[in-house]
């Protein structure tokens, strides 16, 4: 068992094995964190690609990008792909999500006759469509969070099991 030093550089504070005996420094974690990132986008778009080369080998008309979110969805449910190993990149990505909705924004600008003959009905649908979107997403969201926690209390309680006896 490693006992932990507390080395405390530039008021950030950093453990250290006692063997090693020096402190990690901020950059390296970093470097790290944006290595780890990085490795799981390509993963994603791994994914992607084969989903299009699967479409373009049998010719289907669904997306090649959706085609690859399912094989992405199947490897994760049958646990080929931890959670963990995509988890960093795909924060990232959704983190940049919002910018790739305002291109298509600013191009309905461009096209004004939508607005006049059925400028309210379209305002309605978009609208209420990003509202169950948005109200799906949460709910899905919930649902698998509290899906995680009831596994994690399970492994916590049979692992105090476990001990006690």
């Amino acid at each position: 068992m490693y006992s932990t030093n507390i080395c405390t550089k530039s008021k950030e504070t950093y453990r250290s094995n006692k063997k090693g005996g020096s402190c990690s420094s901020p950059k390296n974690s970093i470097v790290v964190k944006v290595i780890r990132i990085i490795l799981q986008i390509i993963i994603l778009f791994a994914f992607s690609f084969i989903g299009g080369a699967i479409q373009q080998l049998c010719h289907l008309p669904i997306p090649g990008s959706i085609i690859g979110l399912i094989l992405l969805i199947i490897c994760l449910s049958v646990k080929i792909i931890p959670v963990k190993m995509i988890e960093d990149g795909a924060g990232f990505l959704l983190s940049f999500l919002p910018l790739l909705f305002i291109p298509a924004m600013t191009g309905v600008i461009n096209y004004p006759s939508l607005f006049s003959a059925s400028g309210v009905a379209l305002f309605l649908i978009v609208v209420l469509s990003t509202l169950v979107t948005m109200i799906a997403a949460g709910y899905a969201s919930q649902l698998l969070e509290h899906k995680a926690n009831q596994r994690k209390e399970k492994k916590k309680c049979s692992k105090h099991v476990s001990q006690s006896l």
